[in-house]
């Protein structure tokens, strides 16, 4: 088996698709079909099944993926060894959020940018469910999350900090009182009467944020959404209702007043998190990008 074979292979078993595929391998599609056809000739086995415009893995084509992405990662280890660059150099594709993003890992990417120009960065915004996925299937390099549990089927786990919250709203609003208060406290029962906002489903703080109030709540509890956290930030500070963010992303809001914290007592917690698929072997340039990353955020506190 060749393994220019094999990467042909994995991307479209990756992304299920011969035309995204050539795309991302920049091959013509021709290119990637008479590989695939080349592969399944040297095995004696179909890997994929052709469902009109669809395709989908069979039994072999699944039981080989795993063997394809070791040879894969131990082809690029042998070939960085040997090689012997003294410089990091390699493509990294890294599942993020935008609170991450946007208010935690400038000085990352910015580091990167000047000190290892070789390592090209790609950054996927994506939430939850979605960027675990993309790890088990090698969509994404590494990963980071923002989760309530440290474990997760299939994916090695690094916890960097745990992320406080900040339940907003406008210095104005009627249970801002309760912020300058020295024995006043804000409830679970009080915010479920009160306009509520969040950025998109499937963000772990909005989703446990929606369960508590859930709880104390007669009716589902509904939200005004905005989609990106700058958005609600700005809603909030408008005096259009409340919000749970992460601390970080309304640090510069509440110092200059714009926008206060509430004292409500949160039931949970979350951490930040950098993941990779399990039995992966990172790439030197990989570890770097994990090493700087779990410095980064010890230092941020």
């Amino acid at each position: 088996m060749e393994i220019r074979l094999l990467v042909t292979f994995e991307k479209v078993a990756t992304v299920l698709s011969f035309t995204q595929a050539a795309a991302e391998l920049k091959y013509a599609q021709s290119s990637v079909t008479s590989q695939i056809r080349a592969l399944e000739s040297s095995l004696g086995v179909q890997l994929f099944d052709r469902l009109g415009s669809h395709i989908r893995l069979t039994e072999a084509g699944d039981r080989l993926v795993p063997y394809a992405r070791q040879i894969i990662e131990l082809s690029e280890e042998a070939r960085a060894a040997v090689v012997g660059t003294e410089e990091p150099s390699g493509t990294l594709t890294v599942g993020t959020m935008e609170s991450l993003t946007s208010y935690r890992l400038s000085p990352l990417l910015e580091l990167f940018h000047h000190r290892y120009p070789g390592v090209r960065l790609s950054m996927r915004p994506t939430l939850g469910d979605e960027t675990r996925q993309a790890l088990r299937q090698g969509t994404y390099d590494v990963g980071f999350l923002m989760e309530r549990e440290t474990e997760h089927a299939g994916l090695e786990v690094m916890p960097l900090t745990e992320e406080p919250l900040a339940l907003v709203a406008a210095p104005g609003h009627p249970l801002a009182g309760a912020a300058v208060s020295t024995v006043s406290t804000v409830s679970t029962a009080d915010l479920v009467r009160e306009p509520l906002l969040a950025t998109e489903p499937g963000c772990a703080y909005r989703d446990l944020f929606e369960e508590e109030l859930n709880t104390r709540s007669a009716e589902p509890v509904s939200f005004m959404e905005f989609g990106t956290i700058e958005a609600t930030k700005r809603a909030a500070a408008a005096g259009l209702g409340i919000a749970l963010l992460p601390a970080v992303t309304v640090a510069e809001e509440l110092a200059d007043g714009r926008l206060v914290a509430l004292p409500w007592e949160q039931p949970f917690t979350l951490s930040t998190q950098l993941a990779w698929r399990s039995g992966k072997r990172l790439p030197a340039h990989a570890r770097l990008f994990v090493e700087q990353a779990r410095k980064l955020v010890a230092e941020q506190g």
